[in-house]
């Protein structure tokens, strides 16, 4: 089936960033279900409550039993929050720049070092096993959901049965469903443990149910494949035997940007006066875990840094607005230090430093846009 391993790249490439963007790929949050915002909390709904026992009938003809059936809806209900977000998807404008300042960005990082050093034993065996580069599969690891500590907290039973209930996507949700009843049956996680994103991705990697069924493996040993562990190690295995199948060859880089050494490819220019990348057919690989070349540049450049490669020595174009990256982390800096706080200062323009523009805008009597400027720039001096 030619589909991503997670629904269509719902997450980083659009930097709904959940796991980039301290949830910047609105598909992730860190939050505990009993925190779950209240439009992600089950409420009474009657026509979804009919159309359950409807596909009660359609799933036990599929093998499903109704044990597994009971355990599954026991508490699952209809989630008013998933449907405003699958309706309300809106295609990213972030440029390469801005999507590798968050997802290779100084804390990811860190962690990711940190990561490949704990786990250095099992990501050697893994990548023995299946010829994917430790480096690559803790960069996916950083990527999909922050190292493990933004796995996505919503139950995947009511999130898969409240959108395919939705109808917008009814056949391919109902498809999601079936397949992670069948994980429940198979007894690879218990069902108050299914949690993903509001869309259906779950665990380390952020599988759709329908890619765990034909990819997870238990690589631990002990009967089952538990991607929400809080032992990556079936979750990274996963992801390898992934990456496998569908083509990886071992030993070759992913590909480099255009003057560093490394293996010759397809050039790329993601971004029109921005860096240049010599891409490697393993780049493509990466691209099937989410059809994006933003998304797999990010996985490489990630766990080129990981492995100690320094930043890209290309420099990007000004933005829009005229600003260079610099030049929006000295803005962000300069709001911050006035009492506007921006939330970090990364030179990406979010919500955040819109805000913080134009509660500043406001306080000065200047006209309220909410947009960076060089003006903005010199009256914050």
């Amino acid at each position: 089936m030619q589909i991503n391993r997670r629904l269509f790249g719902y997450g980083l490439v659009s930097l709904s960033l959940a796991a980039c963007s301290r949830s910047v790929l609105g598909r992730v949050s860190n939050t505990t279900p009993g925190g779950l915002p209240a439009d992600l909390r089950p409420v009474r709904n009657h026509a979804y409550d009919a159309w359950v026992e409807s596909f009660r009938e359609r799933a036990t003809t599929q093998g499903i039993s109704q044990s597994t059936l009971d355990v599954a809806f026991r508490g699952a209900g209809y989630l008013e929050g998933v449907v405003t977000r699958d309706r309300n998807q809106t295609e990213s404008s972030r440029s390469l720049e801005d999507y590798l300042s968050i997802a290779a960005s100084a804390e990811r990082i860190d962690k990711g070092r940190a990561a490949l050093a704990r786990h250095r034993g099992t990501l050697t065996d893994i990548e023995d096993r299946y010829g994917v580069d430790a480096k690559i599969l803790t960069a996916i690891w950083g990527l999909e959901s922050f190292y493990g500590a933004r796995q996505g907290q919503i139950p995947v039973i009511s999130a898969t049965s409240t959108l395919a209930f939705d109808g917008r996507r009814g056949r391919f949700f109902e498809q999601q469903l079936i397949a992670a009843l069948k994980i429940l049956q198979n007894g690879d996680v218990r069902a108050a443990r299914m949690t993903g994103s509001w869309a259906g991705a779950m665990g380390q990697t952020q599988f759709m149910p329908t890619v765990f069924l034909e990819y997870a493996v238990d690589y631990t040993g002990d009967g089952r494949r538990d991607i929400w562990s809080d032992d990556p190690s079936d979750a990274l295995a996963s992801a390898a035997a992934y990456l496998q199948r569908h083509g990886w060859t071992r030993g070759l880089s992913w590909g480099a940007e255009v003057g560093s050494a490394g293996p010759s490819g397809t050039v790329i220019e993601p971004q029109p006066g921005g860096p240049r990348f010599n891409t490697t057919s393993n780049f493509r690989v990466i691209k099937r875990y989410n059809n994006s070349d933003a998304y797999a540049i990010g996985v490489g450049h990630l766990a080129d840094r990981i492995g100690g490669a320094g930043p890209l020595r290309a420099s990007f174009p000004p933005d829009a607005n005229g600003l260079t990256k610099a030049d929006r982390i000295t803005l962000q800096q300069r709001l911050t230090a006035l009492g506007f706080d921006t939330q970090g200062a990364d030179g990406v323009i979010g919500s955040n430093t819109e805000s913080a523009i134009r509660a500043y805008q406001a306080s000065r009597n200047l006209p309220v846009t909410g947009t960076p400027s060089h003006a903005l720039l010199r009256s914050l001096r």
